[in-house]
């Protein structure tokens, strides 16, 4: 018995239903979800192309482009690609931007290729209507924010706590100067959708307060949601104190190992090392003017220094060398500076684990 085409786009992401997205793929590119994969029924040529055609000729013409454009082997190669998805992910649905013609005519050359497959009604942009609304539903929950200085593991904290949301996850990207990831930041609108399917899941697991990160406005490239980041500048705050020396092996597990790793894994060795090198002195340079000109290229002969020693022999020591001063120097006054403006949301405040514990025992309900 052949599914229904679906509108219970609730179920679609608590479940995370695989969906094909038949849009064109610079429009996938701009913002999808996380259960999205991109077969599209037209290239960004052809698109435009047809685009063209429908405004200066009508539908009727631009039908009839898109289907010349769309034929023999190039429209067989297509319907193998969405056969072969439908096959692997037979609880699937697909969709395009309204859930209109692109999805019908998909639909059709796949029921003649003896394929039943349901789509989504009213397409991309009712599901991301749905995410907007879900979202600022969900932002008016109670919530409490985990501050605390660099490298105080807040964003760990977060992936412990069975009602934390990861800001810096949705964004793919860490915050910081030094925050960006190999595999790239997420665009605006995929980080919004990404960060309201995280937030629609944990209200179905039945966590009404949600914790959060202490986030600025600005997490790489991307902006909160204003009504979240309204919310935030409300909200109680749990602070985590950790010495210096715990702080400085987490920045150097996450900022040095980890990315020379993650470099060297997406480049090779010798071009790995070369990115590696670069990100960590771009770190530097987007903070040079706060730092003081002489102070980052003090830093900055330091790290490059580390970095050669660390190639050699696997040294990891001299990182140390720039990391502290960072840290106590620049990030740290920061921080205190941002804190003194908000110290009177501060109700609680410990260690790590002294902090992770009572939010478990005060926000998971």
């Amino acid at each position: 018995m052949a599914r229904k085409n679906i509108e219970d786009y609730r179920e679609l992401f608590i479940r995370d239903i695989p969906l094909m997205d038949m849009r064109a793929p610079v429009e996938f590119a701009q913002g999808a979800f996380p259960a999205s994969v991109n077969h599209p029924l037209m290239t960004d040529s052809e698109r435009q192309a047809v685009g063209t055609c429908y405004k200066q000729q009508g539908q009727e013409a631009a039908i009839a482009l898109g289907h010349k454009l769309v034929c023999g082997e190039t429209k067989a190669a297509r319907v193998a690609q969405w056969k072969a998805f439908c096959e692997a992910n037979p609880q699937g649905y697909l969709y395009c931007f309204r859930g209109g013609l692109r999805s019908r005519i998909s639909q059709q050359w796949l029921k003649e290729a003896g394929v039943d497959y349901p789509m989504v009604i009213g397409g991309y942009k009712a599901l991301r209507r749905f995410l907007i609304d879900t979202l600022e539903d969900i932002v008016i929950q109670p919530k409490t924010l985990i501050g605390g200085n660099t490298g105080c593991g807040k964003t760990q904290m977060l992936t412990e706590l069975a009602n934390g949301i990861d800001l810096e996850g949705a964004a793919n990207h860490r915050g910081s100067s030094f925050g960006r990831y190999v595999s790239g930041q997420r665009t605006q609108i995929a980080f919004e959708n990404t960060l309201a399917v995280d937030m629609l899941k944990k209200q179905a697991a039945g966590h009404s307060h949600l914790v959060y990160e202490d986030e600025g406005r600005i997490i790489g490239s991307v902006s909160l949601p204003l009504p979240l980041l309204k919310t935030m500048q409300q909200a109680p705050i749990a602070l985590v104190d950790d010495p210096v020396d715990v702080r400085l092996e987490r920045l150097l597990a996450d900022y040095v190992v980890r990315m020379q790793q993650d470099f060297c894994l997406a480049y090779g060795d010798d071009a790995g090392w070369q990115q590696f090198a670069a990100y960590l002195a771009q770190g530097l340079f987007a903070i040079r003017k706060r730092l003081g000109y002489q102070r980052y290229e003090n830093l900055l002969a330091v790290q490059q220094l580390a970095i050669h020693r660390m190639q050699v022999d696997g040294t990891l020591d001299g990182h140390y060398d720039w990391l502290h001063p960072l840290l106590s120097e620049y990030y740290d006054p920061m921080y205190a500076y941002q804190l003194s403006k908000k110290a009177d949301r501060v109700v609680f405040r410990g260690r790590y684990v002294e902090v992770r514990d009572w939010l478990r025992d005060t926000t998971v309900k």
